[in-house]
């Protein structure tokens, strides 16, 4: 799937999520933010027949660096993956890379009911799911969706690790500012990352429709994302 990546200026780790079991391409796109999109990219985006963009970063992220639309009409949700922001919460975001990704799914309930219910509604479509370079948080959020729609848990995994390449992470560590203005330092991804996060929510809820519908997911709901993203 190298094709699955497209180029959007302004906009990083950009690509296809579909060819991967039953999701078919064109409906569910992942990247980074679009805090640096350009009017150019905004043009590309317009091609695609955007409709839908949700954000899974924080309140305080959007307000730092807010996306930019330049003219473009789609509807934008934020449904912040994690708990609101390091400064506010009694349960601060785990700093290791290995302790976020068992955190996440933990805390990722409420955002993913809430992604599944948008995917749900056929005029949603297409969307383009994102957080801040489209690796972590859009990684788990996208390897749940993946898995819904019948994906295996290599090929789920292989997609993961294409934001190594689209990040340039393949090279190793990249230091980069964050939204509070420290330097911190961006880390590849491995396999072992997304393994723990599923091997979380089966630990805890059996299979992945369990999980989601211990957070209110409906079998209609379900039944209404394999409809609508199914090839």
């Amino acid at each position: 799937m190298t094709d699955a990546f497209i180029d959007i200026a302004g906009v990083r780790n950009f690509r296809d999520a579909g060819g991967i079991g039953a999701l078919r391409r064109g409906v569910l796109y992942r990247s980074g933010s679009f805090h640096t999109l350009t009017e150019e990219g905004a043009r590309q985006l317009k091609d695609l027949g955007l409709r839908t963009v949700i954000d899974l970063r924080s309140p305080f992220e959007l307000e730092v660096w807010p996306d930019q639309r330049h003219g473009l009409d789609h509807e934008s949700l934020n449904l912040p993956t994690l708990p609101a922001n390091r400064e506010d919460v009694d349960r601060p975001w785990p700093e290791d890379q290995a302790t976020l990704y068992t955190f996440m799914p933990e805390t990722a309930g409420p955002s993913l009911t809430a992604v599944i219910r948008r995917l749900a509604a056929p005029e949603a479509l297409p969307v383009v799911v994102h957080c801040a370079v489209g690796k972590d948080r859009t990684g788990l959020t996208v390897a749940v969706l993946q898995s819904l729609l019948g994906a295996s848990d290599a090929d789920i995994t292989a997609d993961f690790l294409r934001s190594n390449a689209g990040l340039g992470l393949d090279k190793g560590p990249v230091p980069y500012i964050d939204e509070t203005g420290t330097e911190r330092v961006s880390r590849p991804i491995s396999a072992e990352l997304i393994t723990s996060s599923l091997g979380w929510i089966r630990t805890h809820h059996g299979t992945v429709p369990a999980y989601l519908r211990a957070h209110g997911v409906t079998e209609a709901e379900l039944d209404a994302l394999h409809a609508n993203l199914s090839a």
